[in-house]
């Protein structure tokens, strides 16, 4: 199924083919800062920048026999170069190609990430702004609370998605970091300034220490980011499909032309989408535990990271891609049942009002305690008979027409002035 929606920019990133061209520009931007330092003379790096070349093919037969992929790529990329390869790899260690192509793929797949969450606000931010004024009922404990607008329950999205894209940028920007620094990061065979000028080179920050590989709290960090991504596309999805509950039904999934919901039942239209990006976020935040895990390594360093992280980053990337991209269309395309919302509102005779008629009564000069104990005793009667109308029985109780006319009864059922003050809210969003 991920195939089939995935964006191939995003999982191309991930091919042997592109993790060895990466694998190349590492090594290529290694002899380059070599050149600079007058360590590698013109014409080898010429011949090197021309002939340095790889085939997957061969670098996988290769590896059969040595049992070791950057051996078998260097060794492939040697048998292109020839007398020149020799100034290829000097004084480094695997992980610092590794590491730092490592950082160079995560930095790309970073960019499309980051267009796919900006593209989310902006959908969510245009529907918030379309619903401004269409009013619902807020629920607390899944159990109605007050009247409120669709669109500053829209405003509640808008700002998960901000402060994950705020965490996103910093992990990207934290994750940006390469090393060369040779065995257990002492520059024992090779300058630092190398390193410098390599991952300048290559858009990168040197790392401030690598004890052979680079820390995986950075990695970790950036997965947590992704989760954190991951939740706010779920929180999102839970509530829309909580929304198209049938006896709810004040938002449904846009359903396509020649669409079916069920096999067996022709009336079906079912939350799929959320759904799909419910189950999805739980493998995203369930990598995101294996990043954690990565961090204690034995000593200067081993691998027991690199099997996990050739499965979670890509899986997690390509998974983040494809879920903001279903997210967005699922926005654009998702019904608002307006009328739903307002019958909703208005169950049992506008329950929901209780608060409004409880502050009027104790502006008249009743102790709250008192107006509480009235606004309950008629809200829980009209819960708890059929077509129970909290209007009406307070219309009915003389503890309550004592105090308040008729018009101040029916002025406490008025949604508006539940909604005087939103346009706050949305000035908080430039919306």
């Amino acid at each position: 199924m991920i195939d089939r929606y995935s964006l191939p920019e995003m999982k191309n990133i991930w091919t042997l083919e592109s993790k060895f061209n990466y694998y190349l520009q590492v090594e290529l931007a290694v002899c380059k800062a070599y050149r600079k330092l007058g360590e590698i003379p013109d014409s080898a790096l010429k011949e090197i920048e021309e002939k340095a070349s790889f085939s997957v093919e061969r670098i996988d037969e290769i590896e059969r026999e040595v049992h070791h992929d950057v051996i078998a790529f260097l060794t492939n990329v040697n048998e292109n170069v020839g007398e020149a390869s020799r100034y290829i790899h000097m004084g480094m260690t695997s992980s610092d190609v590794i590491d730092t192509a490592f950082a160079l793929q995560i930095k790309k797949a970073s960019e499309i990430i980051e267009k796919d969450i900006q593209n989310v606000i902006d959908t969510i931010r245009k529907k918030a702004k379309e619903h401004k004024e269409t009013v619902c009922i807020g629920r607390s404990h899944g159990v109605h609370a007050e009247p409120m607008t669709f669109g500053v329950k829209l405003c509640s999205w808008l700002d998960v998605f901000e402060r994950a894209k705020k965490h996103f940028l910093s992990a990207k920007e934290e994750i940006s970091v390469g090393q060369i620094s040779g065995p257990v990061g002492t520059y024992s065979n090779i300058l630092p300034e190398i390193e410098e000028i390599t991952c300048k080179s290559l858009g990168l920050k040197p790392a401030k220490i690598s004890t052979q590989v680079i820390a995986r709290d950075y990695h970790a960090y950036y997965m947590q980011a992704l989760a954190l991504i991951a939740c706010a596309i779920e929180q999102c999805a839970v509530e829309i499909r909580h929304l198209q509950k049938t006896e709810v039904l004040e938002v449904e999934e846009a359903f396509q032309k020649g669409q079916k919901g069920s096999s067996a039942m022709p009336h079906k239209k079912n939350p799929i989408s959320s759904e799909n990006l419910s189950g999805l976020a739980r493998v995203v935040k369930s990598n995101a535990i294996a990043a954690l895990d990565n961090i204690p390594l034995w000593h200067e360093r081993d691998i027991s990271h690199s099997s996990v992280e050739r499965i979670i980053f890509p899986d997690s990337t390509i998974l983040i891609d494809y879920m903001l991209n279903r997210f967005r269309n699922l926005v654009e395309g998702l019904v608002v049942h307006k009328n739903n919302m307002l019958k909703n509102a208005s169950l049992y005779g506008g329950i929901v009002y209780s608060q409004r008629v409880l502050l009027e009564l104790v502006k008249k000069g009743l102790s709250r305690e008192n107006a509480y104990s009235i606004v309950q005793k008629n809200a829980l009667e009209a819960f708890n008979k059929e077509n129970g109308n909290f209007k009406e029985n307070l219309l009915s109780d003389s503890s309550v027409t004592d105090v308040l006319s008729t018009g101040e009864i029916e002025d406490c059922f008025n949604a508006q002035y539940y909604l005087r003050n939103i346009h706050t809210i949305y000035e908080r969003f430039g919306i």
